[in-house]
């Protein structure tokens, strides 16, 4: 059985995600979505919501073989852990290549474990957590850029950072 991993910070989880999740989930019998936690940052979704997210959209679509779940270790201890030998990442531009290079041969060598990056969906190769929050925070509607129940929960995260909550 070939397992891949599909890490991110999923802050949230946006339309192109789905996108890259979903067509991974064709290629392998097993795939992980995997939270990473990363202490330097302060989302703002928590760890478990940012799982339950992912959980909902992917229900909604029926996707059997894909497993989410969170680390705050070295995705390529969780690879170690649950015998995945392949990373999958998505590529929205050409920037997303320069930064994902240098991870992927550092995961190649601390596990051996290989990365494949997926190109984007032309449409959604714009889409970003960070764009999305951004809009969101000036008024801008996101609906199509992420499922559609994130918007609830981003308006409510935006009115807690405006502190109104």
């Amino acid at each position: 059985m070939t397992i891949a991993v599909c890490p991110g910070s999923y802050d949230p989880v946006t339309a192109g995600h789905l996108d890259v999740i979903e067509r991974c989930a064709r290629f392998f019998d097993e795939v992980h979505v995997v939270v990473a936690i990363n202490a330097a940052k302060t989302p703002m979704f928590s760890e478990s919501t940012r799982v339950d997210i992912i959980r909902h959209a992917l229900d909604a679509d029926g996707f059997p073989n894909v497993k989410v779940a969170s680390t705050t270790g070295l995705i390529t201890d969780y690879c170690k852990r649950v015998g995945a030998t392949v990373i999958v990442k998505g590529l929205r531009q050409n920037g997303d290549y320069e930064a994902e290079l240098g991870m992927a041969l550092v995961n190649r060598k601390l596990a051996g474990v290989e990365t494949l990056f997926l190109p984007a969906d032309p449409v959604l190769e714009h889409i970003s957590s960070s764009i999305v929050k951004d809009v969101a925070r000036h008024g801008g509607d996101v609906t199509g850029m992420v499922p559609d129940g994130v918007i609830p929960l981003l308006d409510e995260a935006l009115r807690r950072e405006r502190g109104e909550a």
